[in-house]
């Protein structure tokens, strides 16, 4: 399971990300809870997680272009910087009593604008810092296991700290985490292959991603089927402060139970994934996940029991986790060297960049038709999503046979 580890620079990323990702989940914890709380508005509950999510829809593909052409473990370390400087400065907000929603709307968008180039450097150096190429698919499941081992810890703890210290504790948890990530990254030893030439040519860059995916019907399909999860489905976390407070009439700690319940079913999932051999049967896995997180999803919905409730956020999380790290692993294993970066800045826009969207929809629809029957519709169209997808996997195939067929005949 820890093959990856094998490899210094990975070691070095992961000890320090490990650090970093729990203070990333104790901000978001924080952040969601004060601002419901401060508010009582789902709508401005929606809009912080539209806003620190939504560049990546826009700025994911630029990102791909832009950091394929530049040094990526330096640019790790200049992302990583400006992500400290915003988390001082909401820390510095909060510990201050300046609880203007304005003031954070504005520090959650620029942590967006941050994470749209982070996160396609992040997953782009992968293939950098791992030794042996053929433990990429180990090092991409290691790192979704620390990332969902970080989503138990991170609003477990934050539940706890917000319950007897207050919220400043977890943004200046969050500020201080960042120090292991930047001496990690100085302690790696990188040598760049990319030299930075022919740098104004990003749009051509971006059409020949472009037609890339589209090349790659496999890729294509997935990408799709992550986009529709991503904008209908997985953003019903946004309405699990509504869930936990209004109608099961708990407080910061039951917000985070269920944060945590996800966060565990998200963490099983990562380990079978770590522990494949081999990065084949991603497609079944996908669809199988998909419809576990689906099933889950309407039961939630409708269950009147905390416990049903927690244990149906943990499925999700098996499924949900299973989903993207699926096709996180076929495009990184499947996408050629110098369209990498492209890849994957594709891959960000379709799951990063559509939740926000999805939150902001799900925080309006959920006024009109309730909690409790958007969250099931989500469901059902998450089960709808995988019937479309593995009937045009079929049909695909089918034409494919009969081509094969018609030219052997030939």
């Amino acid at each position: 399971m820890f093959k990856a580890l094998k490899s210094k620079n990975f070691k070095l990323f992961f000890y320090g990300q490990s650090v970093s990702v729990i203070g990333t989940w104790l901000q978001k914890t924080a952040v969601s809870w004060m601002v419901y709380s401060v508010t009582g508005s789902v709508f401005l509950l929606g809009l912080t997680t539209f806003l620190s999510m939504i560049p990546s829809l826009f700025l994911a593909p630029l990102a791909g272009s832009i950091i394929g052409r530049y040094d990526r473990h330096k640019a790790m370390i200049l992302l990583q910087s400006l992500a400290m400087l915003q988390a001082g400065a909401l820390a510095l907000l909060i510990y201050l009593k300046i609880y203007n929603i304005n003031f954070i709307l504005a520090l959650s968008l620029f942590q967006g604008i941050i994470n749209s180039f982070d996160m396609t450097c992040r997953q782009t150096m992968m293939i950098d810092i791992v030794d042996d190429k053929e433990d990429l698919p180990n090092a991409v499941a290691l790192n979704s296991t620390l990332n969902n081992f970080a989503r138990i810890a991170g609003p477990a703890l934050a539940g706890i700290i917000l319950h007897n210290y207050g919220e400043d504790i977890c943004f200046i948890g969050n500020f201080l985490s960042y120090i292991p990530v930047l001496i990690s990254l100085f302690m790696m030893k990188i040598t760049p292959h990319i030299k930075a030439t022919n740098k104004m040519k990003m749009l051509d860059d971006f059409i020949e991603g472009l037609d890339y995916v589209k090349k790659e019907t496999e890729m294509a399909k997935m990408l799709l089927m992550l986009m529709c999860s991503s904008l209908f489905v997985i953003s019903f976390n946004t309405l699990m402060p509504v869930f936990a407070k209004d109608i099961f009439s708990g407080n910061a700690q039951t917000f985070s139970w269920f944060e945590s319940a996800a966060g565990i079913g998200s963490i099983l999932s990562a380990i079978y994934l770590a522990n494949l051999k081999k990065a084949d049967n991603m497609g079944k896995i996908m669809i199988s996940a998909s419809l576990l997180m689906g099933f889950s999803i309407i039961i939630l919905a409708y269950s009147n029991s905390l416990t049903v409730a927690l244990i149906c956020m943990a499925l999700s999380g098996v499924g949900m986790m299973a989903q993207t790290s699926s096709i996180n692993i076929y495009v990184q294993t499947q996408s050629t060297v110098n369209m990498r970066s492209r890849s994957i800045s594709y891959y960000l826009m379709a799951y990063q960049g559509m939740i926000p969207v999805g939150s902001l929809i799900i925080g309006y629809v959920s006024h009109i038709i309730g909690t409790r029957n958007t969250v099931a519709i989500q469901g059902i169209i998450c089960i709808i999503s995988v019937i479309v997808y593995v009937y045009y996997k079929n049909r695909s195939s089918q034409e494919d046979l009969e081509t094969c067929q018609v030219r052997y005949k030939d």
